[in-house]
């Protein structure tokens, strides 16, 4: 939920802006946005746009919303205003379009600056760090997280107010003709160019495009911040008619840099920088970092700082205080860790931020995927607010309340101030040494934390004594990611087509419960489990959706039917035992999912069962088919297609025969994640979900995003002379001098012995590190000559640079074995984007 502090609109104003036609009631006035049905809201002044798209489609959750109290809707499909008692419905053409016209009419209300940052990498973290170092001196306003897309944009410029002194935008593209219409929305006084790198290049023609579609968010700007050294970008800036009469401020080694970087030294885990203005003044600069991209991303942060104080003197820009604030710049949480804590909690990391925005943000993170109903925030004063302590807090207290929080844990003076306006558990600290010192941690027990906090009250040494101390080797799950690929998946069927997905297996590894809960947050219709066992673990998870066992026992039926658990049934002796167990609970009628063998000769009814199937069917009236469904066999290879289409049509064939003597209908569902890229035609209606949920393209049609990540940490660095062999059985021989990393990854935590003396890579800095020698059973060792690399590093072992699927090739088998094999003891991290 996005809310304009003191602008409110009425709906015949909203009307007029966005060229809408009022159905319903036609009063009111609005102060608040939303386009995400799941987003918390106090319905009153609450406006939401159903946003439509080839993966969603908002209109299907008015219903939902206009039971939970939400009253104005703006739509582009028909809907029945009669049907809505006291709702306004707001109709135009294109809702993310009046969206778009919305908010640009909301930002040309206010006259202070605006900075549009955009570029290939590091938006984020250049708007977050300008921020670091301009808000102990004005009121800034920015887009949270990375709120860059086209519906990111509308919503962050929507947060403008009166009491904002200077407005910071990220703007994001993938294909042409995006940037146009953020433009028009940011409407941005100075554009701060990052860099131009591949990043979304499948969007566009060429590099050159990319880039000059990139710099249409310049179209109206006064001025533009960019560094000199970046060739593609100085010479687009400096050639480009769109920019004749702009100011133009660059810096970096380039001798034509209106800000020219003399010297840059690094020194243990700090960059000490001297950079010359073209008037000669030097200013001497310390970053608390020593990698490049941060020592980048800062000097655009510090040169934008610097030329926003010479083009608007009317904010009152301290450069010394600027100066002060990049010694002091903290890592910028690029999303929300879910870790495992002591005493069985789960501790949700955001120790960087706190603002009422990215609030929302984390504690819709805490409620969609936590295991437990006890729930805590960790929270510090939220600082630069322009708000009166008793309003910022009240709406504290409120989203504390919608989220149902039971303890509130603040840190710092002023929340502390404002104690009676929450009324939940509560506990304050003057600091995070105070409550380090103070609190007993035995208080925290089986329950959800989140950690939040401004970064100088340093609220990640509070979470780091929270976390469980465990394995170094981590497997990190992109919920992000997750969401992306169902999205991908949903935007292949067609309308009204269902879509369970599977979570056997601890879904592939990524973690059954976290996984299930993210489906039911997201509204599948269905989950899939191997065994009665993962599905109780999930009715006992709080998961209230349907799940079909796909592997049932006949000794766990009544478990089963306790559990609400449905069976595929795949023989007549165990749709005779399920009957009987239903009758043992007293059930009148229990569904069922009847599986049809079209020829992966697995599990299943022949042609020549059928006839008798449908008449155990028929004698047993408390079973009711709910689906009938089938398996292929071979929908991933192209060679077998025409023995696919068989199947295809022998299972038409037959669920519609059964379809016919039952007398009613049952979900038929046929095709996996393979038959959704290639085989569309068979979607009946459902499809079941698998492996490129998970990150892996099933049928090579489809770019889905990467999910797993598997990561480790570099332990110890040796210098090994030549001629010396590296571990069990000498098997690793350095030929010449040789360096070495090891790893604590091994065979017990599922990385393959196979990939043994070179056949298996990490990715170490930037560059692929052979294994060397025998992989043992808890570690591993791998060649990192020619690799500058440290102690401490981090090492992927799969994900995005080391793919699984060329894991899977080396050893011979399939992605979903390597997934499903990570051990119990690797740690998932859970995170959002």
């Amino acid at each position: 939920m996005f809310e304009s502090i003191n602008m409110k609109y009425t709906i015949s104003q909203i009307a007029s802006i966005i060229n809408a036609t009022i159905a319903g009631k036609k009063t009111g006035e609005i102060n608040e946005i939303i386009t995400d049905s799941r987003a918390n809201f106090s319905p009153e002044g609450v406006l939401f746009f159903a946003m439509v798209g080839v993966r969603h489609n908002g209109h299907i959750y008015i219903k939902d919303l206009y039971s939970r109290g939400l009253r104005a809707f703006v739509v582009s499909e028909n809907v029945d205003a009669k049907e809505y008692s006291g709702a306004t419905f707001l109709q135009v053409e294109n809702t993310l379009e009046a969206l778009h016209k919305m908010a640009a009419y909301h930002r040309k209300q206010y006259l202070f600056p605006v900075v549009g940052i955009t570029g290939s990498n590091g938006k984020t973290i250049v708007k977050e760090w300008i921020a670091q170092l301009l808000i102990p001196q004005i009121k800034v306003v920015r887009s949270p997280k990375s709120y860059n897309s086209q519906v990111g944009v509308p919503l962050s410029v929507w947060q403008m107010n009166e009491r904002n002194e200077l407005g910071l935008f990220e703007a994001g593209i993938s294909l042409p003709n995006e940037m146009d219409k953020l433009e028009a929305i940011i409407r941005p006084n100075v554009v701060v160019i990052t860099n131009i790198g591949e990043a979304h290049q499948e969007g566009f023609a060429s590099r050159d495009q990319k880039l000059r579609e990139k710099l249409k968010l310049c179209a109206n700007a006064d001025a533009v911040v960019y560094c000199a050294d970046h060739f593609e970008i100085h010479t687009a800036v400096r050639s480009m008619q769109m920019f004749g009469g702009k100011r133009i401020f660059c810096w970096g080694h380039n001798p034509e840099a209106d800000l020219r970087v003399v010297s840059s030294h690094k020194s243990g885990k700090e960059t000490t920088l001297t950079v010359r203005d073209q008037a000669q003044r030097e200013y001497k600069l310390t970053i608390p970092f020593v990698d490049n991209a941060s020592e980048e991303n800062a000097m655009h942060s510090f040169a934008a700082c610097l030329f926003l104080s010479q083009l608007h003197p009317e904010l009152n820009l301290n450069i010394e205080a600027v100066k002060k604030s990049l010694s002091q710049l903290s890592p910028v949480a690029m999303r929300l860790d879910l870790r495992e804590g002591i005493n069985g909690c789960t501790i949700i990391n955001d120790a960087y931020t706190a603002d009422i925005p990215s609030l929302r943000i984390a504690l819709d993170f805490l409620s969609s995927f936590s295991k437990h109903r006890q729930r805590t925030i960790i929270l510090s004063d939220i600082e630069q607010s322009g708000k009166e302590d008793w309003r910022l807090y009240g709406e504290v207290a409120d989203l504390l309340r919608e989220k149902s929080v039971t303890r509130l844990i603040g840190i710092g003076r002023h929340i502390a101030e404002q104690t009676g306006l929450f009324d939940c558990e509560k506990l304050f600290f003057e600091d995070a040494e105070q409550f380090l010192q103070r609190c007993d941690k035995s208080i925290f027990r089986d329950e959800a934390i989140l950690v939040k906090g401004s970064r100088h009250f340093e609220l990640e040494k509070i979470s780091h004594q929270l976390e469980q101390k465990t394995h170094l080797t981590t497997l990190d799950i992109n919920m992000t990611a997750l969401v992306d690929n169902l999205n991908m998946a949903r935007a292949k069927l067609s309308k009204g087509t269902k879509a369970l997905v599977l979570v056997k297996a601890f879904a592939y590894g990524a973690g059954i419960s976290e996984v299930a809960r993210l489906l039911q947050h997201q509204r599948v219709d269905y989950l899939g489990v191997a065994f009665a066992d993962e599905g109780i673990t999930l009715r006992e998870a709080g998961i209230t959706m349907p799940i079909l066992v796909l592997n049932p026992e006949p000794g766990t039926f009544d478990q089963m039917i306790n559990y609400k658990l449905e069976p595929e049934i795949y023989n007549r002796n165990m749709l005779h035992r399920f009957a009987e167990a239903v009758t043992r609970a007293g059930e009148s009628i229990y569904p069922i999912h009847v599986k049809l063998d079209t020829g992966m000769h697995r599990l299943g009814f022949l042609e020549s069962e059928v006839e008798q199937l449908v008449k155990g069917i028929q004698q047993r009236k408390n079973l009711r088919v709910a689906s009938i469904f089938s398996h292929l066999a071979a929908a991933d290879e192209k060679r077998h297609d025409s023995f696919t289409r068989k199947q295809i049509a022998l299972f038409d064939t037959w669920s519609k025969q059964i379809q016919a003597a039952l007398g009613y209908t049952a979900i038929r569902h046929l095709i996996n994640s393979a038959g959704i890229e290639r085989f569309p035609q068979a979607q009946f209606d459902m499809v079941r979900l698998g492996i490129s949920f998970y990150g892996v393209s099933a049928g090579g049609k489809v770019k889905v995003r990467t999910v797993s990540t598997l990561k480790s940490t570099i332990v110890q660095i040796k210098n090994i002379p030549a001629n010396e062999t590296i571990g069990y059985g000498r098997k690793g021989v350095a030929h010449e001098h040789t360096r070495i990393a090891l790893v604590p990854v091994g065979y017990a935590d599922g990385y393959n012995r196979k990939l043994s003396n070179g056949v298996g890579k990490m990715f170490v800095n930037g560059k692929q590190a052979p294994v060397i020698g025998n992989i043992c059973m808890d570690m591993c060792m791998v060649d990192i000559s020619g690799i500058e690399a440290n102690e401490g590093d981090e090492v992927e072992i799969f994900g995005e640079n080391i793919s699984v699927v060329a894991i899977a090739e080396k050893l011979e088998t399939i992605p979903y074995e390597i997934f499903t094999r990570i051990s119990p003891r690797v740690r998932r991290v859970y995170f959002n984007e």
